[in-house]
């Protein structure tokens, strides 16, 4: 009121819409509060973390916790499911939004559909966004679930063991042989996956940020 000359009923209308928008929110004895950030992107889309974080006007950067070569791993259903006739490249990182984690990232790279990953570092660029740039595609598979954080999830995410978290597992093809396959953590209050579909069959798939 003080600092616009406004009145109490239109500051309670601006507030009471920044709640609607999902921008603020009210706790009873508390007081209104700054809501903590989502990233929301469609389901059937294959996401560029770093460009939906940017675009909120946060500072992106990617923590390269290993990087190795390794056969499949034989005690993993989804990796086991692939072929590969020798070792893939094992990335694990952590993706921050400014300094919070937002995902925790475990990635197989398939070294013989795109062996140039193999010169790579994954530093400064991480791998999903290389691969969107650089790769082409045919086919996407998404398996989204439910889970709590582990102790090892929870270190990397900076939450309490047992958090509900939202695990994305994504594997991509290139007509009959496999790029790469994904699995990404994120903290359950961070990230929506949405589509909005008709009953014709159209969907219409947009990324949009919400708080």
């Amino acid at each position: 009121m003080a600092q616009y000359g406004c009145a109490r009923m239109t500051v309670s209308k601006a507030v009471s819409a920044l709640v609607a928008a999902g921008l603020v929110e009210r706790r009873k004895k508390a007081g209104s509060f700054v809501a903590l950030p989502r990233v929301q992107t469609a389901v059937l889309e294959i996401p560029d973390l770093p460009a939906l974080i940017t675009a909120r006007g946060e500072h992106y950067h990617f923590q390269l916790l290993q990087r190795r070569l390794r056969p499949l791993n034989a005690n993993d259903p989804e990796e086991r499911a692939l072929r590969s006739e020798g070792d893939v490249l094992e990335v694990v990182g952590v993706h921050f939004a400014g300094d919070v984690p937002f995902a925790a990232e475990h990635r197989v790279l398939n070294l013989t559909t795109v062996p140039e990953a193999n010169e790579l570092t994954f530093e400064d660029e991480p791998p999903g966004t290389w691969l969107l740039r650089h790769v082409p595609w045919t086919q996407a598979r998404h398996r989204i679930s439910a889970i709590a954080a582990d102790a090892g999830r929870a270190r990397l995410l900076a939450i309490t063991r047992g958090q509900p978290c939202l695990r994305v597992e994504r594997h991509t093809f290139r007509a009959d042989e496999w790029i790469t396959f994904v699995r990404l953590i994120f903290p359950g209050d961070r990230y929506d996956l949405t589509a909005a579909f008709w009953p014709d069959g159209r969907r219409d798939d947009e990324t949009e940020w919400s708080n």
